[in-house]
């Protein structure tokens, strides 16, 4: 629950930047917001959300 609250955050602050900084439109940003829920809601969910899963532990597991 907490990487998923994490990336959340993560994303909105890197769509707010875009928006900010490099001229992403709101109007783009809700669209795409959209798009998320209307992918959260389909068959491929859980092939996406194993695939976040599996970046996060392999970059949470490097030894720098």
């Amino acid at each position: 629950m907490a990487l998923s609250i994490s990336a959340v955050v993560l994303l909105g602050v890197i769509v707010f930047l875009l928006v900010k900084k490099s001229g992403l439109k709101p109007g783009h940003a809700v669209v795409c917001v959209l798009l998320g829920f209307y992918l959260s809601s389909s068959t491929m969910a859980p092939t996406m959300r194993e695939l976040t899963t599996n970046v996060a532990n392999m970059i949470g597991g490097l030894k720098l």
